[in-house]
């Protein structure tokens, strides 16, 4: 049993999908409920008496999470998703890093995906290592993440708000890695905590899913970046999805009011991945 770490999973009318990956995961869990009606939360609660399950009685999308973080009473919280687990041993290992490393905030992991545990692109992509190793790290700097295979100091996360909920979900994790970033804390790439992760063949709508993900993404951009690349990622998602583009247009009110441009030091270091 973990004692340091709480296993936060978000979940919604995945109720097959988390009879298979919930024996897998070490330590306290905690299943938070996005309104699923299958029956889910309570098949689980019935089976594994020792998970913590939250029903929310609506859909809040990746801020889910952040319910989890608040009743966790672990200094640290590792994300999985209902198709996803954490190797055996990661959590430990993931705890032992984020002692030994105060300054550190976010610990990524590598990703295996599919029953062919085959290497997520963006694993590889983060042990390219572009932006080093900074002091005080124990691998390299990352400025994004998948949010199922990351643990979290729980007063960082907790301090930069965690996952915001107007985003709901798909990229939702951009802004955190900014506001993590313009915190002061770090975030580390460390291959030696594994996850598992096992998406369903056939998944939900990707027609929502892309418009989602363009709004996200201009969204991100009026909050935290220059204004010359918010013009760039409008033109981008434009192409790629309109109507998220003009989803996130009627929310530009509300992302005035929020918008806080990040530190310097955070707009080179995205500039490095970007180029």
């Amino acid at each position: 049993m973990i004692s340091e770490v709480t296993v936060v999973v978000a979940t919604r009318n995945r109720r097959a999908r988390l009879f298979e990956t919930i024996p897998h995961h070490e330590g306290p869990i905690i299943l938070v409920d996005n309104g699923s009606d299958d029956g889910g939360p309570e098949a689980i609660k019935a089976v594994f008496p020792q998970v913590t399950v939250v029903p929310l009685g609506e859909n809040r999308g990746a801020a889910a999470r952040n319910v989890g973080v608040e009743l966790a009473r672990t200094p640290y919280v590792a994300f999985a998703d209902d198709d996803s687990y954490w190797e055996p041993g990661s959590l430990a290992r993931a705890a032992a890093l984020l002692r030994d490393h105060p300054r550190v905030g976010l610990l990524s992991a590598r990703v295996l995906v599919g029953p062919q545990a085959r290497v997520d692109p963006v694993s590889e992509a983060m042990a390219a290592a572009p932006l080093g190793v900074p002091e005080g790290a124990p691998g390299p700097a990352v400025l994004g993440f998948l949010a199922c295979a990351v643990t979290v100091r729980r007063e960082a996360f907790l301090q930069v708000g965690g996952f915001n909920p107007k985003l709901h979900v798909y990229g939702e994790e951009a802004l955190l890695a900014m506001d993590l970033a313009a915190a002061g804390w770090l975030q580390t790439y460390a291959p030696e905590l594994t996850v598992r992760h096992l998406p369903l063949p056939a998944g939900r709508d990707n027609g929502a899913r892309h418009r989602i993900e363009a709004r996200n993404r201009v969204l991100t951009a009026l909050l935290r970046r220059p204004p010359a690349v918010v013009a760039r990622t409008a033109v981008s998602a434009w192409r790629d999805d309109r109507r998220g583009v003009a989803d996130a247009a009627r929310l530009l009110p509300w992302a005035l009011r929020q918008r806080r441009p990040l530190p310097d030091t955070v707009e080179d270091a995205l500039r490095v991945l970007t180029n």
